[in-house]
């Protein structure tokens, strides 16, 4: 049986490891004021002079049922059956609406990643695997896939709260104690969400440092196969501070990946997550 697998663009994969794992992706749509983009197209950076220059943050469309009905049969030309990873649905009407989708077509899986950015990478990149093993049924790799997901480690540090305050996250108290201290919050995904977790200070090098050592030690039997380093901008030293991190701890493939409009949205700039699966396979 041949099989495809597939995510919305809040995987956050660039081009070469979508095509290396045949991953097929299908747009979130982002609003800059009147100006319509599809999200995978637009780029971070566009958001942050957007949000500078107007002072207004993005606003983001999850993808309707008729799109992914769409997108579903595309890849229904070409493959037998479908398993699709979606975006949490604590986090967008995305995962139901793809759910919707499917139940009027035959041979449409989908499993509710209960994460976000490159944590639907790691499962996509393992439902890859099954499905390249040519011997494995749809609904197998579907379950096997959402039998990971609560094991996702997807975490982020933030060096400025000034997205999340535009968005409604934060108050304004928050935001002025954080910037006068220099609070770098890491927000993880739990249950689906984004929450907020430790709270570092100091410089954002130092802070990845040792956040990086931190998650190390408390998410301690990760499946060494993959992990990513996610970002929406970063110094050199955020980044190697991170690799090195999982380079100590023996992972085999590390992806440096920028994350895409959505979290860039919501995140701002300088915001970087480390990524992998801790279930120990």
């Amino acid at each position: 049986m041949k099989i495809a697998i597939s995510a919305e663009t809040t995987i956050d994969m660039p081009k070469e490891l979508l095509e290396k794992y045949n991953i097929h992706t299908t747009p979130f749509t982002i609003l800059l004021g009147e100006d319509v983009r599809l999200d995978g197209d637009l780029k971070s950076d566009e958001i942050f002079e957007f949000v500078q220059k107007t002072k207004v943050l993005p606003k983001t469309s999850a993808i309707n049922e008729f799109q992914y009905t769409e997108h579903f049969g595309k890849l229904l030309e070409n493959y037998d059956a479908v398993v699709h990873i979606s975006l949490s649905s604590e986090i967008s009407s995305a995962c139901s609406n793809a759910k919707a989708a499917a139940s009027k077509m035959q041979n449409i899986y989908i499993v509710d990643s209960r994460s976000l950015s490159t944590g639907i990478g790691l499962l996509a990149i393992y439902a890859s695997k099954l499905a390249s093993n040519g011997k494995i049924a749809a609904a197998e790799i579907a379950k096997l896939v959402a039998d990971r997901t609560p094991f996702v480690q997807a975490s982020f540090i933030v060096e400025r709260l000034d997205y999340l305050h535009k968005g409604g996250r934060c108050s304004s108290i928050a935001l002025l104690g954080a910037n006068l201290l220099k609070i770098r919050p890491q927000i993880v995904v739990k249950d689906g969400k984004m929450q907020s977790a430790k709270k570092y200070r100091g410089n954002i090098d130092k802070v990845i440092e040792d956040y990086s050592k931190d998650v190390i030690e408390q998410f301690n039997n990760p499946d060494l196969s993959v992990a990513f380093i996610t970002y929406t901008t970063a110094t050199e030293g955020m980044i190697s501070a991170a690799k090195k991190a999982l380079e100590e701890k023996g992972f085999k493939e590390i992806y440096e990946t920028k994350a895409g409009a959505t979290i860039s949205s919501h995140c701002g700039e300088h915001t970087l997550g480390i990524l992998y699966i801790n279930d120990g396979k």
